[in-house]
């Protein structure tokens, strides 16, 4: 498979897309003034313990306390000391923590104290202890090897371990896991010296920057270039790839043409149609994508397909094809925790089966973990996928400010109702010569015309003058009447 990772860097924000013969797969955006804080340490303090939570609040210098559960607190053998919180901590102790999940929405960050850093073949979590491998890589030799070498570097130096080897080790030369190793171990001394004599509320360690990251986490073997717009960018990258990861020095490159290379290929269209609800596929069908508070709803439907043979055939193709879209969608929108799919209602259990490996199929190179339920007795399929940073559509809108977020707005039929109860309510309250109603063209343009005489009565009713006004800015749902 051909990949290729593209990064865009301006001064107010970096863009990463990751793309796949020849079709957009990923994106990640960090802005210079919301950076991502997932990997970042702070030394806090705490502020508030809820035992009934069995969790604290801990003040770490951002706008919002960050949330400490009590299963995230671990003791010097790697594991949770008490699952009672306030035996783990008290309000106004110092404590050093890890962001793991970015503030989503109205949510502070989510902390641990089990600090982790990585590079790119390797983790290094000291309190854990001892040495491990990923999961992902399955091969038993290749897990000894790695245990092996891993293991070595432990009895070399002080005994205490805690490396595991990441999926990018998998086949990676021995010179190279103990040269990242020795850097892991180098960092870890530092950021200890910094935690004992900072003082204070305040980062300690901060991740790398987002370009930076995407070189240490994305690039795999498949990966045949990486193109940078930004000189200044391939300047650091350059020397951070010779120190760190020299096997891909030479798939970076400069990218200097005319045309914005987003635009070359394609990301910006996809970054838009990201953003709507509806996803057409190939075959005519089409997904329908709502992101809530709780969780995220994929409805597929056949639309315009009808099939050549008969219908069960024709719903087992469009949820194939629905399967493979839906795993791309997750990765370009980032969306995470909770998923509800409603395939279209399968009769044999045999087609229902191979949907759902279609479905782990595609998701096996999602960079994410994800965990699948099986068809439900009402044909949805359950899904999580673990979420760390904010989805797409929240890093680049807000909610409208003519619905608040709820996706429809009144129609002009109701504001006009509306508005007539308030000249009720108005005119029985106040005594005035006659009333000013300042709404939306629509709105008044209604009230003019297929409300015309309900307004004649109303007014005739009152026994004041009611004046109609149009104002630009007021939206459909906006209105005032006032008194003179």
């Amino acid at each position: 498979m051909s990949e290729e990772i593209l990064i865009n860097v301006t001064p107010p924000e970096t863009r990463v897309a990751v793309v796949e013969n020849g079709v957009v797969q990923e994106i990640i955006i960090e802005r210079a003034e919301r950076c991502g804080l997932v990997g970042n340490v702070y030394k806090g303090r705490v502020c508030r313990v809820l035992p009934g939570m069995q969790a604290a609040f801990v003040e770490i210098g951002l706008e919002r306390a960050a949330f400490l559960h009590a299963s995230d607190i671990v003791g010097p053998d790697g594991h949770s000391i008490s699952d009672q919180i306030q035996q783990l901590v008290v309000e106004g102790d110092p404590i050093v923590v890890q962001v793991v999940k970015d503030p989503l929405g109205t949510k502070g960050a989510r902390l641990t104290t089990n600090i982790s850093v990585a590079s790119r073949y390797l983790v290094c979590m000291p309190a854990l202890g001892g040495i491990g491998v990923s999961q992902k890589i399955d091969d038993e030799d290749e897990r000894r090897r790695l245990r092996d070498i891993l293991q070595a570097f432990v009895d070399d130096h002080d005994g205490q371990g805690g490396f595991i080897a990441r999926t990018a080790a998998d086949g990676v030369d021995e010179r190279l896991l103990v040269r990242d190793m020795g850097f892991l171990d180098r960092l870890w001394r530092g950021f200890k010296e910094r935690c004992a004599t900072a003082t204070g509320v305040g980062l300690i360690h901060e991740d790398l920057p987002l370009a930076l990251r995407a070189l240490r986490d994305l690039v795999t073997p498949d990966v045949e270039r990486v193109r940078i717009d930004s000189r200044a960018m391939v300047d650091k990258a350059i020397p951070f790839t010779a120190k760190y990861i020299p096997e891909i020095k030479d798939r970076i490159d400069l990218y200097q043409g005319e045309r914005p290379l987003f635009d070359l290929y394609g990301v910006e269209d996809e970054i838009r149609k990201a953003l709507h609800r509806k996803v057409s596929l190939k075959s005519g069908g089409h997904l329908v994508i709502d992101q809530t508070e709780a969780m995220t709803t994929i409805d597929v439907n056949t639309g315009a397909f009808v099939g050549h043979r008969n219908l069960e055939e024709t719903i087992f193709k469009t949820n194939l094809e629905a399967a493979q879209a839906i795993c791309r969608q997750l990765r370009l929108r980032n969306l995470g925790g909770i998923i509800i799919i409603d395939f279209i209602d399968m009769t044999e259990e045999e087609h229902k089966r191979q949907v759902l490996r279609a479905l782990e199929k595609c998701l096996a190179r999602d960079h994410a973990k994800t965990h699948i339920t099986e068809v439900s007795s009402l044909g949805l399929v359950e899904m999580t996928r673990k979420r760390t940073r904010e989805s797409l559509e929240h890093v680049l809108c807000e909610p409208c400010p003519c619905c608040g977020g709820r996706g429809s707005i009144k129609t002009a039929e109701t504001t006009c109702y509306e508005i007539f109860r308030e000249i009720m309510r108005e005119s029985r309250q106040f005594d005035v010569e006659s009333l000013l109603v300042l709404a939306s063209q629509e709105v008044v343009d209604r009230l003019l015309d297929e409300e015309s005489a309900h307004l004649a009565e109303l007014e005739e009713f009152i026994g004041r003058p009611i004046r109609l006004q149009a104002e630009a800015l007021y939206t459909q749902e906006q209105y005032d009447v006032v008194l003179i």
